[in-house]
């Protein structure tokens, strides 16, 4: 099986340029974001604190997380409930990154992200898939852009979703969340040292994933891209 692993900050693009690339590449494609954005909607849901780890690793066995891969793309289940939309406001953002800092999170859903990467050929968007999930990735990317770039695609977005934010607040909580990820003393957001570094701030979609591609061919030159 073949694994390739971007990783970066909130808002970079990850998702979207990861999706379209997996579909280009026939690989499939797992936001493991998603399943921490759905941990922490059900700690929101149910109001528990997640500054209290121990509070929040006990509601983990009520907790079921499924992911489907349907012809739209990925949904994410949280107990049956299809939560692919609602896990997806900057609210629920901040929420996975709190969670995302317990260990006992991490290892709840880790199992989950390794058993799709060992059936599967995977293209896996996170924060520490090339660093601590999958190590041995054949291709790792860092993929990011500036704050202010990404807080103007992230309030873009959801505009078109009929959710519209100050861009201020959105740019607020980007940089909250990057000092959060990156200081987090449980696999902290940094790039593998294998990596390689695309900054996507100057370019739209289609050129981050046509980077993206370009460097998937020159490390693995035997797989099949529909460029």
């Amino acid at each position: 099986m073949y694994a390739i692993a971007i990783d970066g900050p909130a808002g970079a693009g990850k998702s979207s340029a990861a999706k379209a690339a997996s579909r280009k590449l026939g690989f499939i494609y797992v936001d493991t974001g998603a399943l921490y954005r759905t941990v922490g909607l059900y700690m929101l849901q149910n109001e528990i604190s997640m500054q209290e780890q121990e509070k929040v690793a006990a509601a983990l066995r009520d907790i079921q997380v499924e992911l489907a891969f349907r012809p739209d793309g990925q949904h994410v289940f949280l107990n049956g409930e299809d939560v692919s939309e609602k896990i997806r406001t900057p609210q629920v953002s901040m929420a996975a990154s709190s969670v995302s800092a317990i260990p006992a999170v991490r290892e709840f859903l880790f199992d989950l992200q390794l058993s799709l990467a060992e059936k599967n050929n995977v293209l896996m968007d996170g924060r520490d898939i090339g660093t601590v999930v999958l190590p041995n990735a054949q291709v790792k990317i860092f993929l990011t852009a500036s704050a202010e770039e990404r807080a103007r695609r992230r309030c873009l977005e959801l505009e078109q979703k009929g959710q519209p934010v100050a861009y201020e607040e959105v740019l607020e909580d980007i940089r909250q969340r990057d000092y959060q990820d990156s200081h987090r003393e449980i696999a902290p957001l940094v790039p593998a040292k294998d990596a390689v570094i695309l900054d996507t701030s100057d370019c739209d979609l289609e050129g981050a994933v046509q980077r993206i591609l370009e460097i998937v061919h020159k490390k693995l030159p035997n797989i099949k891209i529909d460029f």
